[in-house]
């Protein structure tokens, strides 16, 4: 059974590499911020069953993103994506923090024991943009092509109408135009949307464990706000965008 469910989730040996480094990762982040951990364990009363206890929500997480990072893993492709996470979640949180759209009950801004989330939500949202696409293999191009626009237009007036009380900002006014040269310029709209999708899917599970949780909460108090749900799927495909450019400017390095 168990090597049915290797062979059908592809596992390889890369897979357990990125499995290796996503466990160590988060041990070292509970040995260094141990006194978050025991602040947390401080909110448990006793007298209630050891269930009541768990967070089935992150356990949920947790358990769906391990497998999906694990997923025909290549650590060739993978590196790529979990550098472009990790550089764009330290650039994302530090707009979001820097500019209170969001804070998070530690204060720091941005805090680095959550950076390393982002390379790991990324391999995450890459998995489940190839489970889509597989589904929708049959689809024509120009469907995506419709649907897109209304799409990635909509979600940028609700960006607009969100960081709204930021725009003096020059964080929030660079990340308006960096995604409007993103939905204007589309390479590949099956995969930007897809991409899209898949970011949005993912983030909305983390949002509603980190927001009900006041692990961060939003100026808008809302747990989450559908802008920062949509927000993961345009963090996604930025990403997803970045690794192409970093991919094409190696190649014509090597090149010459």
């Amino acid at each position: 059974m168990l090597k049915t469910l290797r062979n059908w989730l592809g596992i390889t040996r890369h897979s357990y590499y990125l499995m290796s480094v996503f466990l160590l990762t988060c041990l070292l982040i509970v040995y260094i911020w141990w006194p978050l951990v025991e602040e947390y364990f401080g909110y448990m009363e006793g007298g209630y069953p050891w269930y009541e206890y768990i967070d089935w929500l992150l356990l949920g997480i947790f358990g769906f993103m391990s497998l999906t990072i694990m997923s025909h893993a290549n650590l060739k492709v993978d590196l790529l994506i979990l550098l472009v996470g990790l550089g764009g979640g330290l650039v994302i949180e530090s707009w979001g923090t820097q500019t209170n759209l969001w804070t998070y009950y530690t204060a720091e801004r941005p805090p680095l024991w959550i950076i390393p989330a982002w390379p790991i939500a990324s391999l995450s949202i890459d998995r489940i943009t190839r489970a889509l696409r597989w589904v929708t293999a049959q689809w024509r191009d120009a469907n995506f092509r419709a649907i897109y626009w209304p799409t990635m237009l909509a979600f940028y007036a609700f960006m607009l109408v969100f960081v709204a009380p930021t725009l003096q900002k020059s964080y929030t006014l660079a990340a308006l135009v960096i995604c409007a040269i993103m939905i204007l310029t589309p390479i590949d709209y099956r995969m930007a949307l897809l991409t899209f999708l898949a970011g949005s899917m993912l983030g909305y599970f983390l949002e509603r464990w980190g927001t009900t949780r006041e692990c961060w909460v939003y100026y808008t108090r809302q747990t989450p706000p559908v802008f920062a749900v949509f927000a993961h799927g345009m963090a996604a495909v930025a990403f997803w965008r970045t690794g192409l450019l970093i991919e094409k400017s190696w190649k014509r390095l090597l090149k010459r």
